[in-house]
């Protein structure tokens, strides 16, 4: 899918629990229009739709709650436990968020934008790296993500390893991308070295 030459799309990805958040909202601070991969993965599973309709055929109603709706919790449990079977949603998934992101993109292109930031947790599995200029991650220790996700999702010690393991490596994310943030410190530092990354990427493209 081809993208605009005049915009440049920025992947913020990185390990659940490191802090991403954050950055986006340091990026979003200073001018880049920002698309939430999450959000269009919620909206491309809304009740009626082609791809919720395929997701139950494949995991059945217990992922569904009685009016119809996805129950994120359940499919989480099936998906965090089992490779196989994440490797079932993102093939079924993928397809539909990417088409609707390059929508969005376009229709910044078009509004003037320069700069676009695609906050994506999975950005290189769903393939949405092929989009982006420039990748972000954002990293942190394995013990300081894991208290992270506990206390912000309210999982279970297991629940959150099982979902950060289910990940890809820090090593990958560091092989693949143009910045790394580390994030074992405070806010205030975070918002720091996000800055600077923000200043590079104006100064350079």
């Amino acid at each position: 899918m081809k993208i605009p030459d005049k915009i440049t799309v920025i992947g913020l990805t990185g390990q659940t629990g490191a802090g991403k958040s954050t950055v986006s909202g340091v990026f979003r601070e200073n001018g880049f229009a920002v698309i939430d991969a999450d959000g269009v993965s919620r909206s491309v599973t809304k009740k009626g739709t082609e791809c919720l309709e395929k997701l139950s055929e494949t995991f059945g109603d217990v992922i569904m709650n009685a009016d119809g709706t996805l129950n994120r919790k359940a499919l989480a449990g099936i998906v965090f436990t089992d490779r196989g079977e994440l490797e079932k949603l993102n093939k079924i998934i993928y397809p539909y968020i990417t088409e609707k992101i390059v929508g969005i993109i376009e229709k910044f292109s078009e509004a003037g934008e320069r700069f676009v930031l695609l906050d994506a947790p999975t950005l290189f599995e769903s393939g949405s790296d092929s989009l982006c200029r420039v990748i972000v991650s954002v990293t942190a220790d394995f013990s300081v993500r894991k208290e992270r996700i506990i206390e912000r999702d309210g999982l279970s010690e297991k629940q959150a390893e099982n979902r950060m393991n289910s990940q890809l490596s820090e090593d990958f994310f560091r092989e693949n991308s143009d910045f790394v943030i580390e994030n074992n410190g405070t806010p205030d530092e975070l918002r720091l070295s996000a800055e600077g990354v923000v200043t590079e990427i104006k100064r350079s493209y």
